[in-house]
Parts: structure tokens; C-alpha cells; sequence
């Protein structure tokens, strides 16, 4: 196979959940760029319309639609929408995430991380569960879940500044993550569906006036010095998407400029 055409996703129907927010955009936006169609998918069913318009009108392929993850009816639903629609499940990126809730551990109690829980890792798995069969109908299929640096490493708060935290759940949901990816490889591999993990290092605009000092501290400490920016989360989705990582399973790729190398 050429391979520019391993990287073709031509063809091949994606969901991407959080699809809007920050590596959701991207990612759905370099999936529609080499040739799926992207299903954007949030609670947020307009926001994810508007965004598929914008990918639309550069002659990509996409569609925004509704999604609670916090609610069984609604993932059945649109698992069957999207089935009846297009026909096929090719490729599934487990991107969604609330912050609702998330705290320092003396700040979290039974009902706080109920919460977030319900959505992270329930409704993921939920989700994934629900995709599965037609993966299986079609003989192949890629999972592809989001977790981060702080699923490989711990946050390291002497970087932070003194009012800055980070919270207890996200590492614990994001190693877990991690986990999760493994069992699905290793369960799934004899139906030739792959499921690999992206932990994308820092990237959030925002914190480059609102933490300076911590942005500059971080890219100080990261050996290729520099923030992560909306691109580049892009080749290593597509990859893990495409048939071009045919013989790559259960892998965690992080992509964070070697800052957990140091």
C-alpha cells in the first residue's frame, strides 16, 4: 500500500466526543482534513453544528450532534443515528471530559465525584460499549482515547503558582485512561480492532496571560520549548486512525515536546 494512501481516511466514519472543546477542535477538524466523515459530538448539539458548518463550507465532511454522556437513552440514540445515517462506526476518539466538580482531595466528597465520574468514565465506557458491535460487524475499527501528560506522570506543583492546583480526579481518571486502553486492546485485538491512547502535554491559550509564569516555567522545562499548539495533536489521531498504525495496539503516544523525559 502507497503511503499516502495508509493515511487516507477516505470513507471512514469518526465520532469524536467533546468534539468542540479544546484538542476536541482539532482533532475532529484533522480528521475531516484527511477524508472521514467526522461526527462532532457534545451536549452541546448547536455548537457542534456550527463548528461541522465551518468544515463543511472547506468541502470537509462533518455534522454535529447531541450527546449526554451522563444519560443511557442518549448515547443509545445517537449510536443509532449515526448507524442508520451512515452506516458504519470506522473510528472512535474518547475526547470528552467535564471539570464539574474537580477539586483537591480535601475538597471533593461522595457526591462531587459522582459527578464527574459518571460522565469521564461511565459514560465513556458506556459509549465505547455501544460502539463496539458495529466495529465488530465490520471487522475492523480504531478507539482512540484522550488522556494526558498527567496520566504517565504527576502534576508537578512546584511549577504552579501558589493559588494553582491541580486537581485529584484528573490524574486518577486520565491513568486510568491509560489502563483502559490496554484491556480494550488486548480483549479486542482478535476482532482486529486496535485501541491506543493519546496524552497530549500542555495546551491552553488562555494560560498565557492568565499564568504567565507557569506558562514560561513549562516551556523552560520542556526540551523542545515550546507550548503545545492546535496542530499538533492532529498527526498523531490520524495516525493512530488510519491504516497507517494497522499493527499498532494498546500504545499510550504521548505528545507533550519531552517535557516527562526530564
Amino acid at each position: 500500500m502507497n503511503a499516502h494512501e495508509m493515511f487516507d481516511l477516505a470513507g471512514k466514519v469518526a465520532i469524536v466526543t467533546g468534539g468542540t472543546g479544546l484538542y476536541g477542535t482539532p482533532i475532529s477538524e484533522g480528521l475531516a482534513e484527511a477524508g472521514a466523515t467526522v461526527i462532532i459530538a457534545s451536549r452541546n448539539e448547536s455548537r457542534c453544528e456550527e463548528y461541522a458548518k465551518e468544515l463543511r463550507e472547506r468541502g470537509l465532511y462533518a455534522v454535529g450532534m447531541s450527546l449526554d454522556l451522563g444519560n443511557d437513552e442518549s448515547i443509545e440514540k445517537f449510536v443509532k443515528v449515526v448507524t442508520e445515517k451512515y452506516g458504519r462506526i470506522d473510528i472512535l476518539v474518547n475526547n470528552a471530559v467535564i471539570r464539574e466538580g474537580y477539586g483537591d482531595l480535601q475538597d471533593i466528597d461522595r457526591e462531587r465525584l459522582s459527578h464527574t465520574l459518571d460522565i469521564n468514565v461511565n459514560g465513556t465506557l458506556l459509549l465505547t460499549k455501544a460502539v463496539l458491535p458495529y466495529m465488530q460487524t465490520l471487522g475492523e475499527g480504531s478507539i482512540i482515547n484522550i488522556s494526558s501528560i498527567q496520566g504517565v506522570m504527576a502534576p508537578h506543583f512546584p511549577y504552579y503558582d501558589e493559588d494553582q492546583s491541580s486537581p485529584v480526579g484528573y490524574t486518577f481518571e486520565k491513568w486510568g485512561m491509560v489502563g483502559y486502553t490496554k484491556w480494550l486492546a488486548a480483549f479486542y485485538g482478535k476482532d482486529n480492532i486496535r485501541a491506543n491512547c493519546v496524552s497530549p502535554g500542555g495546551f491552553d491559550p488562555e494560560l498565557v496571560t492568565l499564568r504567565p509564569n507557569f506558562y514560561r516555567t513549562y516551556q523552560e522545562h520542556t526540551p523542545l520549548k515550546r507550548w503545545a499548539d492546535k496542530d499538533d495533536i492532529k498527526g498523531p489521531v490520524v495516525f493512530l486512525a488510519s491504516e497507517a498504525s494497522r499493527y499498532v495496539t494498546g500504545i499510550n503516544l504521548v505528545m507533550d515536546g519531552g517535557f516527562t523525559i526530564w
